[in-house]
């Protein structure tokens, strides 16, 4: 785990970075300086650290060993690895109420089985805008004059960066969320994901518009699901995963599936179970059935409770097979 700290301005470094080892830094008792070799000699130059960084700083409990110097325009930054023990190495079998299902989508960027949800609509402006922006840039990198051409592709560059920190940010914000929901609604939940590996290969193979499959395609599920895990694993609640297959059809009230192969009660963010009536988003729906899951893979009675009834189940499938 990396943590950036600001330096005050040092003079003897050149543009660049610079890589340090426990021989060649160390880091003063009351994290307020750091020593330095920097040219032959030894130098000790103040921090300036937030509130958030000095307390990751308290909580490691190993000297940190490694760190690496950067040069931000006029700024310095000391890149600090440290290492962060979780609170809880083995994760506690609860009961099914100890649950906190993920829906991870595009739409609403996460909802949770507890009805919250992260809308993705700002999101989605963000992306196209920046999407329109580059093919304008891609354009004049093409047709444009030797000097258009290489601000052209300077500027792709920064906005690229601009785009990833964007994202990598709000993604931070949205897992911190989470994590501290479920540990603060009840005491340890764990929080169930799906383990979404390979989705795009998957998904790529349905027939989709250029412009549907870049917004799918351009958002960092796997970045997301990394940093909720991480983070949980800080603060000391578990993380358990599912295969994904089915819970975006099954409803999570009556566990039925739509008998008909290719159909299903979800319609959009609509979801209408046909066998017990029930009606609602359908991302909440799925986050349910997600947490109704990750409940049952970790329980050691098995999964006879996660079932629906099969006979009504045969009866409609009958029905349709006679007409």
């Amino acid at each position: 785990m990396v943590y950036y700290y600001k330096v005050a301005e040092v003079s003897e470094f050149k543009s660049g970075s610079v890589l340090y080892d426990a021989r060649t830094f160390s880091l003063a008792r009351d994290l307020k300086t750091v020593s330095l070799s920097v040219l032959g000699k030894r130098i000790k130059v103040d921090l300036i650290l937030g509130d958030y960084q000095r307390e990751m700083l308290d909580m490691n409990q190993d000297e940190p060993s490694s760190a690496t110097l950067v040069k931000r325009k006029v700024s310095w930054y000391l890149h600090i690895q440290v290492k962060v023990n979780a609170k809880n190495d083995v994760p506690q079998i609860t009961s099914k109420d100890n649950y906190l299902g993920v829906d991870l989508g595009r739409k609403d960027i996460a909802s949770l089985s507890d009805g919250t949800s992260f809308s993705g609509k700002d999101i989605e402006k963000v992306r196209t805008k920046y999407s329109k922006i580059r093919a304008r840039l891609q354009h004049k990198a093409s047709s444009g004059t030797r000097s258009s051409r290489r601000r052209s592709r300077q500027l792709q560059k920064r906005l690229a960066g601009k785009e990833r920190r964007f994202q990598a940010w709000l993604n931070h914000n949205i897992s911190l969320q989470i994590v501290l929901g479920a540990l603060l609604g009840v005491s340890y939940s764990h929080i169930v994901l799906e383990d979404l590996t390979g989705i795009r290969d998957r998904t790529n193979t349905q027939p989709r518009s250029r412009e549907q499959r870049f917004l799918a395609n351009s958002w960092s599920f796997y970045q997301l699901k990394l940093f909720i895990q991480y983070k949980a694993n800080i603060y000391g609640v578990p993380v358990v995963l599912i295969n994904p297959r089915y819970t975006l059809q099954t409803c999570h009230n009556c566990l039925h599936i739509h008998p008909v192969q290719e159909k299903s009660y979800r319609n959009s963010k609509d979801y209408h179970c046909l066998h017990c009536g029930w009606k609602g988003d359908a991302d909440y729906n799925a986050a349910n059935v997600i947490k109704q899951l990750g409940a049952t893979v970790n329980r050691p009675c098995g999964s006879e409770y996660l079932s629906c009834d099969t006979s009504a189940l045969l009866v409609s499938r009958a029905s349709e097979s006679l007409h």
